[in-house]
């Protein structure tokens, strides 16, 4: 049986991911890029929560 904690766990390790991912993508300084990386990996809920709120944002795709 799946324990809800794993499931907690892994959910909040897809969408670290997907903020590095992102931030990774983002125009940002390459300082800027680090400090969002380092925020997001040392504090992964809290970091998440901030990058979503102030950081930066993966460039758009023009179409």
């Amino acid at each position: 049986m799946v324990d809800v904690t794993s499931v907690g766990g892994f959910i909040v390790l897809v969408c670290d991911i997907w903020a590095i991912v992102s931030i990774f993508g983002s125009s940002a300084s390459a300082g800027r890029k680090v400090l969002w990386i380092v925020a997001v990996i040392l504090l992964p809920i809290l970091g998440f929560i901030l990058w979503l709120i102030f950081g930066p944002r993966a460039a758009k795709g023009g179409g």
